[in-house]
């Protein structure tokens, strides 16, 4: 019997999307910026912030909808039985689309809630403040995505090791979003008793 290997040029091809979707960002959006200069630029100085925003979104979810999609083993059954035109959702299609749910409604959830507390201004500063993190975070789990896919490594000591640094993304991610000089934690500043 012949083994048929496993293809994983899809996963090149969307990594070398998402890098041309950053090299668009960083030379189009952000007016020829380095990377550098794209991480340490301040708020006042930044120009397209929500569309850079929806691009590190977009590609964060597609780059984290690939890693974690090699460890589910299945498609639920309720949901490979939805076809469309003879098409059904495969494990990085259920991945995708849960992910990129979840990613939405989070958003929809963050707004509602500057926007509820009378601080949209804090709203805008905390998408600019939080597309810089998850920008690192994209690339870092790029890197992940090709020792994952194309290194020939032991899955399940992987996914404890990928499991870990993603654990301490999220702990960091908290540290960050407290600690930053934007002060997007701090729903009431010398702004917000300037406008009421």
């Amino acid at each position: 019997m012949v083994r048929i290997t496993q293809q994983n040029d899809w996963v090149v091809f969307i990594l070398v999307g998402c890098i041309f979707l950053y090299i668009f960002m960083l030379l189009s959006l952000q007016r020829d910026s380095s990377v550098k200069e794209f991480l340490l630029q301040k708020f006042a100085d930044a120009s397209n912030n929500f569309l850079s925003w929806l691009i590190i979104s977009f590609v964060f979810v597609l780059v984290f909808s690939t890693f974690v999609s090699q460890y589910i083993p299945i498609v639920p059954k309720k949901i490979s039985d939805i076809q469309v035109l003879g098409f059904e959702l495969n494990k990085f299609g259920f991945t995708f689309i849960t992910v990129l749910g979840f990613y939405f409604i989070k958003n929809i959830l963050s707004y509602l809630f500057y926007a509820g507390t009378g601080t949209v201004k804090k709203w805008e500063i905390f998408y600019f403040t939080a597309s810089k993190f998850y920008f690192v975070f994209s690339v870092v789990l790029m890197i992940f995505c090709l020792i994952n896919y194309f290194y020939n490594i032991d899955k399940i000591i992987a996914f404890d090791f990928f499991a870990g640094i993603i654990l301490l993304f999220f702990v960091f991610k908290q540290m960050f979003y407290i600690f930053n000089k934007n002060n997007i934690c701090l729903l009431y500043t010398s702004d917000a008793a300037d406008d009421g």
